[in-house]
């Protein structure tokens, strides 16, 4: 187990000297075009910004005014009758909208219940299972200034919602 520990040590600065030596062999003047990387990186972060505070004023609007409760509490008896724990709702509705507060939630899940208890191990599952879609459509389409977004936001939700349902299924053969 040793060699993994050196093999990781060592990965990251082997890896930018063969960029570094390749571009040198090439003739290409590295560090200036780090440089010009850099720039580019700093104006792309500037121009998302406003997207960026759009998706986290209405993320915080609907759990600050207890719509995400309000939703949790109509279906609470329909989740419990098909054996999903309503613990999880808010997990799978965050997860879409960012990537930080869903794992701030399963972090909580975990604290509250335990990392070997079924909801702990649903929360870590589709922690991994879903991605932050609205948030992956909002920066890198905002960036490269995409307005027509329809088609991958269906995609996107669809592939969200399958990652919830098998992580259920999957989680609830294996550990129940």
């Amino acid at each position: 187990m040793e060699w993994i520990t050196t093999i990781s040590m060592w990965i990251i600065p082997l890896i930018i000297a063969l960029v570094l030596i390749s571009g040198t062999v090439k003739r290409v003047p590295t560090y200036e075009t780090f440089v010009e990387g850099a720039k580019e990186g700093v104006k792309m972060s500037f121009s998302i910004i406003p997207y960026l505070v759009g998706m986290l004023v209405a993320i915080t609007v609907f759990r600050e005014s207890g719509a995400m409760e309000f939703f949790i509490a109509q279906f609470r008896p329909l989740l419990e009758a098909v054996g999903i724990p309503a613990d999880i709702v808010p997990l799978a509705m965050i997860r879409p909208l960012s990537g930080t507060g869903a794992l701030g939630m399963t972090s909580d899940l975990i604290a509250t219940h335990g990392p070997d208890s079924f909801i702990g191990r649903l929360a870590s599952t589709m922690q991994g299972s879903t991605d932050t879609t609205f948030y992956v459509l909002t920066v890198y389409f905002g960036a490269v200034g995409i307005k027509k977004m329809g088609d991958a936001l269906k995609v996107g939700l669809f592939a969200d919602v399958i990652g919830i349902i098998a992580s259920i299924v999957i989680v609830s053969i294996i550990f129940l």
